[in-house]
């Protein structure tokens, strides 16, 4: 990132990723406008950037593309889990955003973060409201039932589920990514 305008795509994702974690905290819910206009965003401020450091519309329209490329890549992991139950859709769209704007090596770098940082908070939430036994346990039968035949899968009631919230450990996430790469 030795152009002038390199960390414009950092400061863009840590604004959103902190808007959404804002939204999430406070209501539980990520807004659509929020990542749908980050993932519309991406592929354009990559572009735009390149342009604006006066390189060639080959290499803008690559960096475009890298952005959607990015998007997908932070995607895969974010829609099995999502299938499963285990994720909202707000968190996969937020993921897919971040990828839009992080490219592929920083947004999938962000979500690791993101998800470690979960894997530290997660259980000290969970068992302060009581929920950490319940809530391992259908963990457990949500990833056992990726893994078996249709027929042989056990439910999993979903008033049983326990939420977290998302959005601040993937802010999380996108910050050390940010400090990181600047």
């Amino acid at each position: 990132m030795n152009e002038p305008y390199a960390h414009v795509s950092l400061i863009v994702a840590v604004v959103v990723a902190a808007i959404a974690a804002w939204f999430d905290w406070r209501r539980g819910e990520i807004p659509n406008w929020l990542t749908y206009g980050a993932l519309v965003l991406g592929p354009f401020l990559h572009a735009g950037r390149v342009l604006a450091s006066r390189q060639p519309m080959e290499i803008a329209l690559t960096e475009g593309g890298y952005s959607i490329v990015g998007a997908l890549a932070c995607s895969i992991v974010p829609a099995l889990l999502y299938k499963q139950g285990a994720i909202g859709g707000g968190d996969l769209k937020l993921l897919a955003a971040i990828g839009a704007l992080l490219q592929t090596y920083n947004g999938v770098e962000a979500q690791m973060y993101g998800f470690f940082a979960a894997a530290l908070v997660a259980p000290a939430y969970l068992a302060y409201r009581g929920k950490l036994f319940s809530t391992l346990k259908n963990a457990f039968t949500i990833l056992a039932n990726m893994f078996r035949p249709k027929t042989r899968q056990e439910p999993v009631a979903e008033s049983t589920l326990s939420w977290f919230r998302l959005g601040p450990p993937l802010f999380f996430g996108v910050l050390v990514t940010a400090y990181l790469h600047w």
